[in-house]
């Protein structure tokens, strides 16, 4: 119905040059005014749910401005994934199983499991004992399908396509009802893959805002954590003399947003707090990038009995970890524990650098710390990429 408000409040407050200049913010703009006009004004909700009808029946003049609206809207998206270092293989709407939709309908149907509810509603009867405690609605009174109906649907399609071994849904915590009574209705049409499917929820950001205002959009926070961090480092004595500044500062600023997003479990909401994620120590992603640059170091042959310190031990036993923390994340689809890895193993790193000095040091022993540096490098660099964070060589 989202979409249909949209559809419908286009026409009453759409502009289309506004459309080309900027192209989320102004469907965001109308789908907010539409929504509100829309709670004391009846036409609107009836134009709303019109505009639907007319897309599930395909109509012409629906499907243009959905299609304009969706070119857009995927076009923004690969704009800004691209910023983060994401890439995907397919983009594939619910839109995309809207007649299959119509298919799944007519499977309840026969397997008697679709009831029509006093409202005139399509419903699935989800309790325990049959007494209709617990329903999930699938079609509205006036026969359109509702979101779970297309996520049956694209389940069963996506089956038939990919032949998955696992199938991990990731949207926020709102949705855990939605997603425990789909794989329910899955597996009562018999679809015993349905113990396959996943759903991993995410908490909120709380008190994020950005100096534009209080609507936030991705792209305001990554060029503000970029902002925000190039000044950083021109306040900063330690910055190196660098070509590329404003590059080093996005993937700087990049990182810090995702360590301060994955450190503490998915479910949990938590605070936005600038200051604290841009810290260059305390554990932030300023912190793993600083001790990655600061690794940088080239090494020959060394003999491993040189690193006997008990500091160069304790790095030593936290890097054998690794695969560990890999299986442990994939496990439970938590990035913490890599981050937590991570951001460890830098403390440990700062603890050697101050007492396993290699400046000064016998050559076999300074070879040998060397290689040590080199070492847990390799495995920072590896676990930050994991996590989408490009690492830097200099800061």
């Amino acid at each position: 119905m989202q979409f249909g408000l949209l559809g419908a409040g286009f026409s009453r407050f759409g502009c289309t040059e506004k459309l080309k200049e900027n192209p989320l913010q102004h469907l965001f703009e109308i789908y907010v005014q539409t929504n509100k006009e829309a709670e004391q004004n009846e036409d609107i909700k009836r134009a709303a749910k019109d505009f639907f009808r007319q897309l599930e029946q395909h109509e012409s003049q629906a499907m243009s401005l959905w299609q304009q609206f969706r070119e857009i809207t995927v076009n923004e998206y690969k704009h800004i994934y691209k910023r983060l270092g994401i890439h995907f293989d397919v983009y594939g709407g619910e839109s995309f199983h809207q007649d299959q939709a119509q298919e799944v309908v007519q499977e309840l149907q026969s397997l008697g499991l679709l009831k029509i509810s006093d409202k005139g509603t399509g419903v699935v009867d989800l309790s325990p004992n049959g007494d209709m405690s617990n329903i999930c609605t699938l079609l509205r009174s006036d026969g359109t399908t509702l979101y779970i109906t297309r996520d049956i649907a694209a389940a069963i399609s996506r089956k038939e396509k990919y032949s998955f071994d696992e199938m991990i849904y990731v949207t926020d915590k709102s949705q855990e009802n939605h997603f425990n009574q789909l794989f329910q209705i899955l597996l009562k049409m018999g679809n015993s893959w349905s113990n396959r499917c996943r759903h991993v929820s995410f908490g909120l950001v709380k008190g994020m805002k950005t100096r534009t205002g209080e609507v936030v959009f991705l792209e305001d926070v990554l060029d503000e954590a970029q902002a925000r961090m190039l000044h950083n480092m021109n306040q900063s004595n330690t910055t190196k003399e660098l070509e590329n500044p404003e590059e080093v500062a996005e993937k700087v600023g990049m990182s810090a947003l995702i360590v301060q997003d994955f450190k503490g479990p998915l479910q949990s909401d938590y605070k936005f707090d600038w200051d604290r994620m841009l810290q260059a120590q305390g554990d932030t992603g300023v912190f793993l990038q600083y001790t990655h640059a600061r690794l940088c170091v080239e090494t020959n042959t060394f003999n491993p009995s040189c690193l006997s310190d008990q500091t160069g031990i304790t790095v030593l036993q936290h890097l054998l970890r690794y695969d560990e923390v890999l299986y442990q994340s994939h496990q439970d689809l938590q990035p913490k524990h890599l981050v937590n890895f991570l951001l460890k193993l830098s403390h440990f790193i700062a603890s050697a650098h101050r007492e396993l000095p290699v400046k000064g040091s016998p050559p076999h022993v300074a070879q040998a710390r060397l290689r040590l540096f080199k070492g847990a490098r390799s495995v920072l660099a590896s676990g930050m990429r994991i996590l989408g964070i490009t690492p830097v060589q200099k800061m």
